[in-house]
């Protein structure tokens, strides 16, 4: 499909035509691009799937597929779509299988999706079946190209993506590896919510720096994060991926005197917290840094936010809505105490706490407001110095992010 018949606005990144969020052309063309092009897509944690033919299903772009240990050293990740009529065969969102059998026409798989059986193949009393001609090792399951990283699995529907770690950028690195650092992880929970707004808003929210202190009232009212902080924001090589880090450069629930920052922090006098453990945190992770997030483009993000861990993963539901599924994790080795202090901050930073759920409904609002003026409107993206250049900066008040992963995307889109 061809979008060039689109013109973007000038010659960068400052300003976003407010179609690319609604026009149903754009969707199609970014599934094909983008989710079903080179690029790695998050399809879950190693963790998951313990056993020989345990599995969980779940959705890259608009395609289910099946996850699964198909043998003790390997992953496979399958497309669940059976090869004979197209039927979804795996409905359960997890369980565990000797086999994988369609449920239509009985047409059986191995756990790596190869061809196994066919009822009737060569017909009933010598009559009919499949042609001579008919192969099963030309009929098994669309495999996806899996690299598992420090206990992430990551798919691709082109067999070209690079190597993860190539993908992800050599300065991202650190990022996430400070996060999922190579210990076996643990699952503690799942959530999940449908948003009525295009999967970039949300992109584009987490690459944003500047909204951070001024839309969560209740991160700096407590501590938890102030435009003041020691912070970095970083992008890889392309633009499409990013990260922020950041430490916070005071103790948590302490005014400090003086300066604008104080309008962020006035309400601590008279609001306090009945149970303070919900900010409560310890050191886990190396470094000094409170609040970690990697973006991987197109599809998730990795936080750490005090020691609730996430996993963020955005499915696409045309121009206009997504589901995020929510994955919550600590280690294998945490115990009940740290167990209990996750599920407490996962709360907090879950898709109903008391600040994660300000994302979603601003992401809603701007496409009310973009719905609007899809035709002839366009958002202005002209905070912190122009341009992809701003790899990394050590400051809050920029957008050069955004602006990055935009210039990536226009090349793959060919706007």
């Amino acid at each position: 499909m061809n979008v060039a018949v689109r013109r973007w606005p000038g010659n960068d990144e400052t300003r976003i035509p407010y179609w690319i969020y609604t026009d149903g052309d754009i969707y199609r063309t970014e599934l094909d691009r983008i989710w079903y092009g080179e690029h790695w897509l998050y399809a879950g944690l190693e963790a998951e799937v313990p056993t020989v033919g345990s599995y969980r299903t779940t959705t890259l772009g608009e395609r289910s597929v099946i996850v699964i240990r198909s043998a003790e050293d390997k992953i496979s990740v399958l497309e669940n779509r059976c090869q004979h009529r197209g039927v979804t065969i795996c409905q359960a969102r997890s369980g565990k299988v000797k086999g994988i059998t369609c449920p239509y026409h009985q047409w059986s798989y191995a756990l790596d999706g190869t061809l196994r059986g066919v009822p009737f193949r060569h017909g009933i009393k010598g009559k009919g079946g499949m042609s001579a001609g008919f192969s099963r090792s030309d009929h098994g399951l669309a495999r996806l190209k899996v690299e598992i990283v420090n206990g992430i699995i990551w798919a691709s529907f082109s067999d070209t993506t690079p190597p993860f770690r190539d993908y992800l950028g050599e300065n991202l690195w650190d990022s996430f590896e400070r996060i999922v650092d190579g210990r076996p992880l643990r699952v503690v929970g799942y959530s999940r919510q449908f948003i009525p707004a295009n999967w970039k808003l949300l992109m584009e929210n987490f690459r944003d720096p500047y909204h951070g202190a001024l839309l969560h009232v209740f991160l700096p009212t407590f501590g938890l994060f102030r435009p003041d902080q020691n912070s970095e924001l970083r992008m890889d090589e392309t633009g499409r991926n990013g990260s922020l880090m950041s430490a916070p450069a005071h103790d948590p629930g302490v005014q400090s005197e003086g300066g604008d920052i104080e309008r962020f922090v006035s309400a601590v006098g008279s609001m306090q917290l009945a149970d303070r453990r919900l900010i409560e945190a310890v050191k886990e992770l190396k470094g000094v840094e409170t609040v970690g997030t990697c973006s991987v483009f197109p599809s998730v993000f990795i936080l750490q936010q005090v020691n609730s861990l996430q996993i963020r993963h955005v499915v696409p539901k045309g121009p206009d809505g997504f589901e995020l599924m929510w994955t919550h994790f600590g280690f294998e080795n945490d115990d009940e105490t740290m167990r209990q202090r996750r599920i407490r901050h996962g709360n907090l930073f879950g898709p109903a706490g008391l600040v994660s759920v300000d994302d979603s409904e601003i992401v809603v609002m701007a496409q009310n407001g973009i719905d609007t003026f899809e035709e002839s409107g366009e958002a202005v993206l002209k905070m912190g110095c122009g341009g992809r250049e701003n790899r990394e900066e050590g400051h809050m008040a920029t957008e050069s992010a955004i602006r990055g992963m935009y210039q990536y995307y226009r090349e793959v889109m060919g706007l």
